[in-house]
């Protein structure tokens, strides 16, 4: 069922200044958003970035979300409040359609006797959920999921279809977990014994804080003797792996197919671009931001945006380049040779 929100009220609820064209009230109802170029009435958009204030002229939408500097350009009515974007995701919740996980507790659902479960907890078929597991109040978990032993999972979390969620797993509150999730593997721990790998089994625990949310297929390994801790509002895309006795600060964001090896500590309102590998036992300091592909091989201790990897050229270009690369030591040994004949 789609929802229908006024004006007014889509103005109280993000906190901006609504302004009202002709022809519409303060109950002037919106039932979904769009982009400029494709909304219609009824419909919400805005405009995050000037380069498309000019659509602004020729937009059908009911009402736009904007700021102040752009407000003189529209020709609907308009929302203006000091981050548009912020007020799209605000609004993007209000309408959002997205169904539940679950819609009650699935008679193929296999729930041991002593789970302890809250208010209005979720569990849909053929999810397995295993002895000493506790559940907050509205949990909602998805078709296929497993939660193992003396696993506790907060209030209000979701976990989309066939997350697994291995043995002592502990998760906060209002979180996220996208399908195929993998919380609380083995860690990569193994000794070498004459050429032979003996396994170390993995003792430890994920931690994962409040208003976690964690992308499809991203795998978080349980610690190896300490635990794996994600803290309060860190959110994480598809396909990420984090490695064994990782700790992740307040607020970070990591983006696709990102790999951070273990015994690494990143901290608090870090941005991580995608495909970034970060390798193991270093330090990362609050407020460090790593652009795509990069490979961080040592801490960071000054917060600012660091970056590595080679942007694709021409082959041509790229073979050149790499014949002088090659050639790079011997010609810093003919400077170094020159510079000492200079000094004589």
């Amino acid at each position: 069922m789609i929802n229908a929100i006024s004006l007014k009220d889509i103005a109280a609820a993000i906190g901006a200044q609504l302004h009202l064209a002709e022809g519409d009230s303060n109950n002037t109802l919106i039932s979904s958003i769009a982009t400029l170029a494709k909304a219609g009435n009824g419909q919400i958009s805005f405009l995050a970035n000037s380069k498309y204030r000019s659509q602004l002229a020729t937009t059908h939408a009911q009402v736009v979300i904007l700021n102040t500097d752009d407000l003189s350009h529209c020709n609907c009515s308009a929302l203006v409040m000091n981050n548009p974007y912020v007020g799209f995701a605000k609004v993007a919740q209000l309408l959002d359609t997205t169904p539940a996980a679950a819609h009650s507790i699935s008679e193929r659902a296999v729930v041991a006797p002593d789970v302890v479960m809250g208010n209005n907890v979720k569990i849909a078929a053929n999810a397995v959920i295993e002895s000493g597991v506790q559940l907050g109040d509205n949990v909602q978990i998805g078709a296929g999921c497993f939660v193992g032993k003396d696993s506790v999972i907060g209030a209000n979390t979701k976990l989309w279809a066939n997350v697994t969620i291995y043995h002592s797993v502990m998760i906060g509150q209002d979180c996220l977990f996208q399908s195929g999730a993998v919380i609380g593997s083995d860690g990569f721990g193994y000794a070498n014994d004459n050429g032979k790998w003996i396994k170390i089994p993995q003792l430890g625990r994920v931690l994962i804080g409040d208003r976690v949310e964690i992308g499809a297929s991203t795998t978080i390994d349980r610690g190896a003797l300490d635990d794996t801790i994600l803290a309060d509002g860190v959110i994480i895309d598809n396909q990420c792996q984090i490695a064994h006795n990782v700790i992740i600060g307040e607020n970070t964001a990591i983006a696709g197919c990102t790999v951070i090896a273990g015994s690494t500590t990143i901290g608090k309102n870090c941005s991580i671009a995608g495909l970034v590998g970060i390798n193991g036992h270093i330090e990362i300091c609050d407020g460090v931001f790593i652009t795509g592909m990069s490979m961080i091989t040592k801490g960071i201790s000054t917060p600012g945006v660091y970056s590595s990897g080679m942007p694709a050229v021409p082959n041509k270009d790229w073979r050149k380049n790499m014949v002088a690369l090659r050639n790079i030591n011997n010609l810093n040994q003919r400077i170094k040779t020159l510079e000492k004949l200079q000094t004589k």
